[in-house]
């Protein structure tokens, strides 16, 4: 039932035997070795769903059917398991109250998993925001946050702000829409106007196609001189690994023209790499290297041997390379960042994480409250991508920790709350990178000392609902590989 801690990159040789010794003693516990006996053929998926889970899930200690002791044998885990036809049905029977786990998911085609964590997924290339026409409303209506370049929506001419309502005739609802907006390759956006505080059909429509797009999360990056400020403004859409070398340069650019501030836009990021979050604090900052940007706590299996014999692996330190290549840091010891309820994960990260270090002035919209993080887990002997099973491609990605800033803070479920508060609306979104934008607006004016109060948020205000990437399964905060886990028993 159990298995061991795998090495790796943070464990030294040595630390191998000390590691087999203390899971040998948790093994003596255990009634029968389940994984010496495998599952029959159909129930290979939750066989693996339910051992992973009993592994790895943060919450694995306040899940009765996960406990360790739970069945006796393999015998008793195949009857438990038979009880759930759909793998995705046994996945969230394991998890805790939706109230508590709002993040873990499990797919089945981990390599549609792999590019959206990547920034790569089916796409039109229309990133929206959704909102409820009233808090007693069931219909819901989008606005375009922006448009990634060389897409379908890019060549239809899809701007941001515009606003749409339905999808192939329909009425989006609360009840329908992820089923409209993610079931089809090929459909008819609908669009509407605002007018005087209503959404009202305006009886135009696009018809848009999803090809498989990766996006490049730098989709602005400037300078603005303004008072004597050079002010670099970026706007950073995902923690894509991929892509971290040409953040690296934009930031080498950034110092080369001598900015004195920083606008960093988070507001339509969602998250993704917790080393890619790491890796921009530092480009931030350079002065901390070594020091602690956060610390991960996972469920007490995992966290007690680390406590104990590596707490290093434990935490995530500012660094001054990219491999073997120097971070570009500007030295900053204040920065503007903008956010909306789309920021998320490892976004959050980056602002908490900072705060221990140099003065962060949050701008915009109150972040969705996302300080926990996964790993993606496959049907191998190891959890990880090696040897998995080929019969399918199920893998899941549940939460397996929460993570916290060098304070240790990381208690903000409901949100980071901004310095100074201005909601986006529907109404006037304004040009990203303009300096009458709203938001960057602000921000300018607390930078050059000429702004003494928040603009107002223009025209009426929608209740939030959901938004393109967290329907697409963008919004993580995750750890890229597998980190040690329980293996075999011996």
């Amino acid at each position: 039932m159990y298995r061991h801690l795998q090495q790796n990159q943070y464990m030294k040789p040595y630390l191998k035997i000390t590691l087999l010794i203390f899971l040998a003693f948790l093994t003596l516990q255990s009634c029968e070795d389940m994984d010496d006996v495998p599952p029959p053929a159909g129930l290979e998926v939750n066989d693996f769903i339910w051992k992973g889970l009993n592994l790895y899930y943060l919450w694995q200690a306040d899940v009765p059917n996960l406990a360790d002791n739970r069945f006796a044998n393999q015998a008793d885990l195949n009857s438990f398991l038979q009880q759930y036809d759909k793998p995705e049905d046994l996945f969230n029977a394991l998890r805790v109250d939706p109230s508590i786990d709002r993040f873990s998911w499990i797919v089945s085609d981990y390599l549609e998993l792999e590019g959206a964590l990547q920034g790569t997924t089916k796409n039109d290339g229309m990133a929206y925001s959704l909102y409820r026409k009233s808090s007693n409303s069931n219909d819901i209506f989008g606005c375009v946050s922006y448009i990634i370049p060389n897409s379908d929506a890019s060549a239809k001419g899809i701007k941001r702000g515009d606003i749409f309502y339905g999808i192939n005739g329909t009425q989006l609802t609360l009840s329908n829409y992820r089923t409209l907006l993610s079931g089809f390759d090929n459909y008819t956006l609908n669009l509407a106007d605002y007018n005087s505080g209503a959404i009202t059909p305006n009886g135009k429509s696009i018809d848009l196609t999803k090809t498989v797009l990766a996006e490049n999360p730098i989709l602005i990056n400037k300078v603005i001189e303004k008072d004597g400020h050079k002010i670099g403004y970026l706007m950073y859409n995902g923690f894509y690994p991929s892509y971290d070398r040409e953040l690296n340069d934009v930031f080498g650019s950034f110092k080369s023209q001598g900015i004195t501030d920083l606008v960093l836009d988070l507001r339509y990021n969602s998250g993704g790499s917790i080393q890619s979050a790491t890796r921009l604090a530092s480009m931030i900052t350079g002065k901390f290297t070594g020091k602690v940007f956060s610390k991960q706590r996972w469920n007490d299996k995992i966290n007690s041997y680390f406590e104990t014999e590596k707490p290093e692996a434990l935490k995530d330190l500012f660094v001054d390379k990219i491999d073997d290549t120097p971070i570009n840091s500007l030295n900053l010891t204040k920065i503007y960042i903008l956010t909306t309820h789309n920021t998320a994960s490892a976004s959050e990260l980056v602002i908490n994480g900072l705060k221990p270090y140099i003065n962060v002035y949050q701008i915009g919209d109150v972040t969705i409250g996302k300080n926990v993080g996964s790993i993606t887990i496959y049907d191998s002997p190891t959890f990880g991508k090696e040897n998995r099973n080929p019969k399918h491609r199920y893998a899941m990605q549940p939460i397996v920790l929460k993570i916290v800033n060098a304070d240790d803070f990381g208690d903000y479920f409901n949100g980071l709350t901004p310095t100074y508060s201005l909601k986006e609306s529907p109404s006037n979104f304004g040009e990203l990178g303009s300096n009458t934008e709203p938001l960057l607006s602000t921000a300018i004016g607390k930078i050059t000392a000429t702004a003494r109060m928040v603009k107002k948020t223009q025209g009426k205000t929608f209740p939030y609902f959901d938004d393109s990437k967290a329907i697409s399964g963008q919004n993580q905060m995750y750890i890229e590989k597998v980190p040690p886990g329980l293996l075999q028993s011996l």
